[in-house]
């Protein structure tokens, strides 16, 4: 059984976390298929939006805490391979924010430690009414301080410590008040709100859109005077594409852009 199942519909490439039996935990195997098919796509123009699921009863519980048991029967208790773990977790986050298409995380049930970062590492995220959210591993001793790294930036910094620190679980809709995910919509409505979201973006000139997203995660490590630099140069090759010039040509004449993709 695949680790990810990919399903396409159009421009849209949907990634399934496929281990329902762990609840989807970010385990060895997990992490590296999430890794090649994240490579994979960096490399296909055709697809202009992604999605990222999980099968069966939840998004995704975080670290596999079996594996993790395992590795401290190494020598050094483990902490060769926590540290190699943490990392490569890490770039996996790292590999969303740098791929070129937005990515959306469709959440349901539980999305716990990792699973949580996994879901503030996303551009965008729609989850179910009902579903959990938390980085709850300081209730078993182990600060979420990976997680704490996109969620620290996805919600006001008081949120997020006020979840680090007391481990407490915050439902949909208040994930959506503080910004967490886009927004809550009905268990089943839940995939076809996240496409519709996922569609809309891929119908948006690819060239643009990938210019765009880049430009915003490197403007917002700057200061405001650099940024308006930065993004007024990006603009401005933005402008020089054949594609915009269309595209503002067909908006003065009231048609639809002729756009290749």
């Amino acid at each position: 059984m695949a680790m990810i199942e990919r399903s396409d519909t159009g421009a849209v490439a949907r990634l399934t976390l496929n281990a329902p039996e762990r609840m989807n935990a970010l385990s060895d195997a997990m992490l590296a298929a999430l890794m090649a098919e994240l490579e994979t796509l960096a490399g296909q123009d055709h697809i202009r939006a992604v999605i990222i699921a999980g099968a069966g009863k939840a998004f995704c519980a975080g670290h596999d805490l079996n594996e993790m048991t395992l590795g401290r029967a190494a020598a050094d208790d483990g902490q060769a391979y926590f540290a190699d773990l943490f990392g490569r977790c890490a770039a996996v986050m790292m590999a969303i924010r740098a791929l070129p298409q937005p990515v959306i995380a469709e959440v349901h049930g539980v999305a716990a430690a990792a699973g949580c970062q996994l879901v503030a590492s996303c551009d965008m995220a729609v989850a179910a009414e009902g579903t959990r959210f938390g980085v709850n591993d300081v209730n078993i001793g182990l600060f979420c301080s990976t997680p704490m790294v996109a969620l620290s930036r996805a919600v006001p910094r008081k949120q997020a410590f006020e979840m680090l620190t007391t481990g407490a679980f915050v439902n949909a809709d208040r994930a959506c008040e503080i910004g967490l995910i886009n927004r809550a919509v009905a268990p089943d409505a839940l995939q076809s709100a996240t496409m519709e979201l996922a569609q809309t973006v891929a119908d948006k000139l690819g060239g643009a859109v990938r210019i765009g997203k880049r430009a915003f995660y490197e403007q917002l490590e700057m200061g405001v005077e650099q940024a308006y630099l930065h993004t007024g140069d990006v603009m401005t090759q933005n402008m020089m594409m054949a594609e915009t010039a269309e595209g503002i040509e067909a908006f003065l004449s009231k048609r639809s852009p002729n756009w290749s993709q």
